[in-house]
């Protein structure tokens, strides 16, 4: 099956047409991601933020596939690794560059990386058919939210210190940090976009029929 990106790709067109609209998209998507990840706040007990990249991350990966969703969020990190600011702002309003954000010892690195797990799983998913009805959706961007914190909670865990406050640093102290403070605001994204993307699909049957389905030919 397609997904909303190559349905609404030029129709016959060429190879290098294809290239440029993969590349449009790539860059449409990764910018949405960086603005998402602008909307962010933290709280005091984690260094985690809360931000809005889960929702972008998700609606990137289903309309794009799993190929071009990966490569859309790879783009993304690259555009943090090389300086520019669309990761999540610190708390002095300053931004995370250069590729010590990807490495071990960042504490959200594995987040970073875990974007490009989901990207994958929600966009094969979608290939599926799982993002043309809401039920479906859900379970799509419910998969795809758990390999964020599949990656991002271990990672979190051997990138924090041997002790804070004294006390020694467990799995349950990367839980707490960074997965428990986020199930509900992230059960509020993947629910807002499970809801956008059959709607999604409704308009652009609309608007661009697939190839097999029948015209109206009054």
């Amino acid at each position: 099956m397609s997904t909303i990106a190559f349905r609404l790709a030029p129709s016959r067109s060429t190879v290098a047409a294809r290239w440029a609209y993969g590349a449009v998209c790539a860059l449409a998507g990764s910018a949405l991601i960086a603005g998402l990840a602008q909307l962010s706040f933290r709280l005091p007990f984690t260094p985690v933020p809360v931000t809005g990249q889960t929702l972008g991350v998700l609606l990137v990966g289903a309309a794009y596939g799993p190929g071009l969703g990966a490569a859309t969020l790879g783009l993304y990190l690259i555009w943090g690794v090389v300086g520019l600011p669309v990761l999540a702002p610190n708390p002095a309003g300053t931004h995370d560059v250069g590729l010590q954000v990807l490495r071990s010892a960042s504490l959200t690195g594995g987040y970073l990386w875990g974007f490009v797990v989901s990207a994958a799983i929600v966009g094969a998913l979608s290939r599926r058919g799982w993002d043309r009805s809401v039920r479906s959706a859900i379970g799509a961007m419910l998969l795809g939210s758990i390999a964020i914190y599949a990656v991002g909670v271990p990672w979190l865990y051997h990138a924090l210190p041997a002790t804070i406050d004294g006390k020694p640093v467990t799995l349950e102290t990367a839980l707490t940090f960074g997965l428990y403070p986020f199930i509900i605001g992230d059960t509020l994204k993947l629910l807002v976009a499970a809801g956008l993307l059959p709607l999604a699909w409704r308009w652009l049957d609309r608007l661009r029929p697939a190839p097999d389905v029948p015209r109206d030919r009054r």
